[in-house]
């Protein structure tokens, strides 16, 4: 397996799928990145440093579960399959991120109601910037839902995420962008995971092939 994308080993991906998903994942955050300048202000750079593909009862080796911020959006466009995105900020860079566009304190404190909104910002901003990259390289149109967001353990947030989806086939497969994110004088913490039914994956991954061959 390419070292771009790591697996447990219950998921087999072809060369051409790790291209696909590397360079979906690379577009977004360099999209979101853009965005994400523009609404605080300063520079922002975030690079994918590894993709993780996992069964979700393996998460929880390669996510640290301590308290982070979990918002949450479903996946809507011209798509059939199902699926939800979630940005995923520990609570250190949340404070960080504070600091930038609050002018609080970077300070060990608990997370607030201004924090909490600064996120869901940030959320929309990232996340919505992500799916456009992904629609203008797929020539289809993919929206989030309005966001929700917990303050908890990742692991049963994406347990919670995945038990409300009604779905008709297996959702059992996570897609973690792990990215590095600078902004100011701060490196931070920010993750994009991607929670795809089975039929929403291939999708993805067939119409990215697709529209490849037709610009060939």
């Amino acid at each position: 397996m390419s070292p771009k994308i790591i697996t447990d080993g219950t998921e087999i991906l072809t060369q051409e799928q790790v291209d696909e998903l590397w360079e979906l994942g690379n577009s977004g955050a360099q999209n979101a990145a853009t965005a994400l300048s523009s609404l605080i202000g300063v520079p922002v750079t975030i690079s994918v440093q590894n993709i993780i593909m996992v069964k979700l009862e393996n998460l929880q080796n390669y996510l640290d579960d301590s308290i982070a911020s979990m918002v949450v959006f479903q996946v809507r466009g011209q798509v059939s399959g199902h699926g939800s995105i979630v940005l995923h900020v520990p609570k250190k860079s949340i404070i960080r991120l504070s600091s930038i566009m609050l002018a609080a304190p970077d300070e060990e404190r608990e997370i607030n109601e201004m924090d909490m909104s600064m996120l869901h910002e940030i959320g929309n901003i990232m996340t919505s910037s992500y799916l456009d990259a992904c629609a203008n390289l797929l020539s289809l149109m993919l929206i989030p839902s309005p966001p929700s967001m917990v303050i908890d353990m990742p692991h049963a947030v994406i347990q919670s995420v995945i038990a409300g989806q009604e779905i008709d086939d297996e959702l059992d497969q996570i897609l973690l962008f792990k990215t590095d994110m600078h902004c100011a004088e701060f490196d931070l913490e920010a993750s994009l995971l991607l929670l795809p039914s089975r039929s929403l994956l291939h999708e993805l991954l067939d119409r990215f092939r697709k529209v490849k061959a037709n610009n060939s």
